[in-house]
């Protein structure tokens, strides 16, 4: 399973560029794409997220929604991402089935992934671990952390996120972490096919 998990930004990917950006990504051989947007069009959010759920079916790949589980059932995307303030897992597995990808903002606490793992997440999420341009403002968290995880969870996916870049990544991935939530550094750039290559064959470079 490719490690990379790309996050969408409507501010770096506004229209057409988005199915582009995200096309290469999947290209690449990225297998997890989360749509993210946080503008209130709900009908823009419809029909984009509709659009990616085509594009990742053509890929073989998944596509997890940020935030909304009621947008994920509409484009019967393969699953949702919660933030603390988003609803429990239990309730998002009740309306998206056994075999959705559940997963949960843990921030730095174990106490958040002990919530999230009893509720049934499909993996944890843990960050910001360096200075993030997506949350500039979001707590940060230490890389002891994901290792102290790691051994407490050993069943679940770690997913890591906030400032991840090619040169710091293998810091996270050595600590344990299973996947690199991306946004900035792979969307930004002017060849996102090349970049994603680069995150997915990161431990061979």
């Amino acid at each position: 399973m490719s490690i990379l998990y790309a996050i969408t930004d409507s501010q770096l990917l506004p229209g057409d560029k988005l199915f582009s950006a995200v096309e290469a990504a999947l290209q690449a051989g990225c297998k997890w794409i989360q749509y993210r947007d946080k503008s209130g069009d709900q009908k823009k959010r419809i029909q984009e997220a509709q659009q990616l759920a085509a594009l990742c079916n053509r890929y073989q790949a998944a596509l997890i929604i940020n935030d909304d589980v009621q947008l994920a059932i509409a484009v019967n995307a393969n699953g949702v991402h919660l933030g603390q303030e988003d609803g429990s897992p239990q309730a998002a597995r009740e309306l998206l089935g056994n075999d959705a990808i559940i997963g949960v903002t843990c921030h730095d606490s174990l106490v958040l992934a002990q919530q999230a793992v009893n509720d049934g997440a499909s993996y944890i999420a843990f960050g910001r671990f360096f200075p993030s341009h997506t949350k500039p403002n979001a707590k940060s968290a230490k890389f002891t952390l994901i290792s102290e995880v790691k051994t407490k969870f050993p069943n679940i996916p770690i997913v890591v996120i906030g400032g991840i870049t090619l040169d710091n990544a293998h810091i996270l991935l050595d600590a344990g972490a299973d996947k690199l939530a991306v946004c900035h550094e792979l969307f930004s750039a002017t060849d996102v096919k090349h970049v994603a290559e680069k995150f997915i064959n990161i431990r061979s470079l």
